[in-house]
């Protein structure tokens, strides 16, 4: 609700002294009458309290505060957002391997990289975003949408165990880029992040990283894990699930090759901080302006104040000849 002319309200702001005015008003010293006989009148009913003896003033007193909430033009609008340009697509992609349970980052490095993702996800507006997960292959976890709590809810569900373990690096980079293929967007790019070497799928990374490139895609990598040896859980198909000690082996040199092929950027995560810190540089890195069209469309309702009012006037007219009459 809004009024196309609110300054006419400040109108409203004199109505309690011209009330006051009225109550405090003695009619009967200023005007008299005389009667031969008085035995009709005392005959006639009184009004019980003085409220109803101000029914008229009311009623003209409620008119006017109608009349001026018709003046000022009470207005409801709906308002419609067209979005002219579309932004970028970006294809997120995280590593599912089982080193990713080291515990180097706090409490592993999936729990750090998924915080890190979400705080990507939540900074970002009006760009399409999907998510490939990748192990010993790659798979759509969540295909370009604009509904960010369903990719935040598909990201919280991938996990080490939902695919084969392995690296797939090639696979991976080769499954987001087929997802950006069709898009329109000004901008696609992939964010790779892995902490491992490539060492399963039917795809070499850097063949991969040329169909990116062929295909207009940027790819930006991150090797997250520090250096040496790490308590991570593997399940063991002799022993179950258990926890042993791996050493840390990220391919930079491959990672940093993708980035080059592709004209995006390679970074090296150690810690929480640092991992957060190169998302929210990407983030930075790929900002498009989002051009708006705004469309309101404003529906008058100052039709039923104004009838109101005009009731109201019409009832104080007619109201001295019903029992609410004056004698002089």
């Amino acid at each position: 609700m809004r009024f196309e002319h609110p300054w006419i309200l400040l109108a409203l702001l004199a109505l309690p002294l011209l009330w006051r005015i009225h109550t405090q008003s003695k009619p009967h010293l200023k005007w008299s009458a005389r009667y031969s006989d008085t035995h009709a009148i005392k005959n006639l009913s009184r009004h019980g309290t003085p409220f109803l003896a101000r029914a008229p003033y009311l009623a003209r007193f409620g008119a006017i505060v109608l009349l001026v909430i018709a003046l000022a033009r009470p207005q409801t609008g709906v308002s419609e957002t067209e979005i002219v340009s579309q932004g970028i697509d970006i294809m997120l992609t995280l590593d599912l391997s089982t080193s990713m349970s080291a515990s180097d980052f706090e409490p592993n490095r999936l729990a750090a990289a998924k915080e890190a993702l979400k705080e990507f996800i939540h900074g970002r507006a009006n760009d399409r975003m999907g998510l490939v997960v990748f192990a010993a292959r790659g798979y759509t976890q969540c295909p370009l949408t604009l509904d960010y709590p369903t990719l935040l809810g598909f990201l919280e569900k991938s996990d080490i165990g939902l695919l084969d373990d392995g690296t797939a690096i090639g696979m991976a980079l080769a499954t987001a880029a087929t997802r950006l293929k069709n898009s329109k967007a000004k901008s696609r790019i992939v964010i790779l992040l892995t902490d491992g070497m490539n060492n399963a799928g039917a795809m070499d990374p850097a063949t991969a990283a040329k169909m990116a490139k062929a295909l207009g895609i940027k790819v930006y990598t991150i090797g997250v894990g520090k250096e040496g040896v790490f308590p991570q859980v593997v399940n063991d198909p002799v022993y179950g699930r258990r926890t042993i000690a791996a050493r840390t082996e990220i391919d930079e040199a491959l990672l940093q090759r993708i980035a080059s092929i592709t004209g995006g950027a390679y970074f090296r995560a150690e810690d929480e901080h640092a991992l957060k810190k190169i998302y929210s540089e990407i983030d930075s890195l790929e900002k498009t302006d989002i051009k708006t069209k705004v469309y309101i469309h404003h529906t008058d309702w100052f039709t039923w104040p104004l009838a109101a009012a005009l009731a109201l006037a019409l009832l104080e007219a007619a109201l001295p000849a019903t029992r609410w009459r004056v004698i002089p």
